[in-house]
C-alpha cells in the first residue's frame, strides 16, 4: 500500500489535486392515487461519482451518473425503461487574471424563483424519472467569460441539442395514452449540431438594497419544445388521430430570445424576478410568447430559538401571441396563470433540516397542487428527504386537456436516503 500512497501523494503535490466525492441513493415512491395499470410505486437506486482535478489554474471535472430501477428486472409488463448511465458532466476550465474560458459537456443553473426557474433552459430534462425533480442533461458547450469588479459577461457556444428520453408506458409519469408511442427522437429545425449562442451578462451591488441581476440573449434551439406525429399522417398534436397506434417525436425550433433573473433585497423580503420573451424563427404551429414570474420572501429570524421562517408568495404568467398556433395547453405549459403560496422552516441545526411546502393554484383551469419536502443530514454523510404531493386536475371540458388531466388526480408519497462521500 505504501509503494502506491506516496507516489501518489507526491504526484497530487507536483502535479495537482484530485478531489472524489458522490453519493449512493435509495429512492421510494408510493403513488396513492395513480392511473389504472401503471404500476403503483417505484424503486430506484442511484449512484453519482464526481472526480475534479485541479492544478493551477487548470481545472478537470467529470460527473458519472448510473441508476437501476426495480420494475425493470420484473416481468415485461411492468417494465418501465428507467435503467441507464450517463455522462452528465465532462470539461476541463481554464482561469485566467480576468477571463476563464470552459469546454466540455456541462450543466448550468439560471432562475431565482423557489417553484420554477422559468430561465432555466440551457439543459434539456431527462423525463425518465420524477417529474417534480429537475434532471438536467448536461450538453456540450464552449464558454469565455470575462470578470469585472462586481459583474461578468459571458458568450456561450452550445454545440449540439440532446434528446429528452421518457419513460415506458408503465411508469406513472408517462403521461401520453396508451396507443401513443414515444422513443425520444428528436426533429430540429436545422442541423442539431446547428449552434445555439448565448450572451449572458450578470452582477450584483453593494448597495443598502443589495442585487443580484442576470441578463441573457439566445439565439438558437428553444428549451420550450413540441410534440407532433409522422403517423398515420403528418398531423399534429391535438389532430383526430384517437384510438389509432401513432409515435409521437419531440421538435425543437429556433429562437431569439431575451431571459433575465434577479433577486433584491430589502430588510428581510427578499423579491425575485424571473422574465423572458421568446421571437420563434418562422415555426408553423409555434408562435412568440412570453413568461414571467414575480415573486416575495419574508423571513422571520429566530422564530424560536434560532429556527427561521420564510414566508413565499409567487406568481406565473405565460402568453402566447399567435391565436392560429399552438397554445399554452397543446404545449404542455403547466404554469400560464398560476399563483404559488407556501412557507420554508429552517431549523438552522448541524444536520441543515428544513420543511418547505405549499399550496399552487391555477387561476384559469381551476387546477390545485399541494406539496410538502423535508430534508436533514443524519449522522454527517446521510441524507434523509422525504415529499408528499397531491394534485387535483381541472373538471373543465377544454379544447385541448391540461398536463394534470393527461396525469389524472394524484397523490404521492416520495423517501429518499442518500449517503454522502
Amino acid at each position: 500500500m505504501k509503494k502506491l500512497f506516496f507516489p501518489l501523494l507526491m504526484f497530487t503535490s507536483l502535479y495537482g489535486e484530485v478531489d472524489v466525492s458522490g453519493h449512493v441513493d435509495l429512492d421510494s415512491q408510493f403513488y396513492l392515487m395513480h392511473p389504472e395499470g401503471k404500476n403503483k410505486n417505484s424503486f430506484t437506486a442511484k449512484q453519482t461519482l464526481e472526480l475534479e482535478y485541479t492544478h493551477k489554474d487548470l481545472t478537470l471535472f467529470t460527473s458519472l451518473y448510473a441508476q437501476e430501477a426495480y420494475y425493470d428486472f420484473t416481468k415485461e409488463s411492468e417494465k418501465t425503461e428507467r435503467t441507464f448511465a450517463r455522462i452528465n458532466e465532462l470539461y476541463a476550465k481554464y482561469d485566467f487574471e480576468e477571463d476563464a474560458v470552459k469546454a466540455g459537456k456541462s450543466i448550468e443553473f439560471w432562475g431565482a424563483l423557489e417553484l420554477r426557474n422559468i430561465t432555466d433552459g440551457f439543459n434539456p430534462r431527462d423525463f425518465r424519472n420524477d417529474m417534480f425533480a429537475n434532471d438536467k442533461l448536461g450538453v456540450y458547450n464552449v464558454a469565455y467569460t470575462h470578470y469585472f469588479e462586481n459583474s461578468n459577461l459571458s458568450l456561450i457556444t452550445k454545440l449540439q441539442e440532446e434528446q429528452q428520453f421518457m419513460a415506458a408506458e408503465p411508469y406513472v409519469y408517462y403521461f401520453f395514452p396508451s396507443f401513443v408511442s414515444y422513443d425520444g427522437t428528436l426533429e430540429t429545425q436545422e442541423s442539431k449540431n446547428r449552434p445555439s449562442i448565448y450572451l449572458k451578462y450578470s452582477g450584483s451591488t453593494d448597495t443598502e438594497y443589495p442585487m443580484d441581476y442576470a441578463f441573457i440573449y439566445e439565439n438558437g434551439y428553444d428549451s420550450q419544445r413540441y410534440f407532433s406525429t409522422t403517423t398515420p399522417q403528418n398531423l399534429l398534436v391535438g389532430s383526430p388521430t384517437r384510438g389509432q397506434p401513432t409515435r409521437f417525436v419531440e421538435n425543437a425550433y429556433i429562437v431569439n430570445k431575451f431571459m433575465t433573473y434577479d433577486t433584491l433585497v430589502v430588510g428581510s423580503t427578499l423579491v425575485k424576478l424571473e422574465a423572458l420573451y421568446a421571437k420563434v424563427d418562422n415555426n408553423p404551429v409555434v408562435g412568440d410568447y412570453s413568461h414571467i414570474g414575480l415573486g416575495v420572501e419574508y423571513t422571520i429570524e429566530n422564530i424560536y430559538e434560532s429556527h427561521a421562517l420564510g414566508l413565499l408568495a409567487e406568481y406565473y404568467r405565460y402568453d402566447t401571441y399567435e391565436s392560429d398556433k399552438f397554445s399554452d395547453l397543446q404545449l404542455f405549459e403547466t404554469m400560464q396563470n398560476d399563483l404559488f403560496i407556501g412557507a420554508r422552516y429552517t431549523f438552522n441545526n448541524t444536520e441543515d433540516s428544513s420543511f418547505v411546502g405549499g399550496a399552487i393554484f391555477d387561476l384559469e383551469y381551476d387546477e390545485q397542487s399541494y406539496y410538502l419536502k423535508f430534508e436533514s443530514r443524519v449522522h454527517g454523510n446521510f441524507k434523509l428527504s422525504c415529499d408528499y404531493y397531491y394534485i387535483v386536475p381541472s373538471t373543465k371540458l377544454l379544447s385541448f386537456p391540461t398536463a394534470y388531466q393527461f396525469l389524472g388526480k394524484h397523490q404521492k408519497l416520495g423517501i429518499n436516503i442518500a449517503y454522502y462521500f
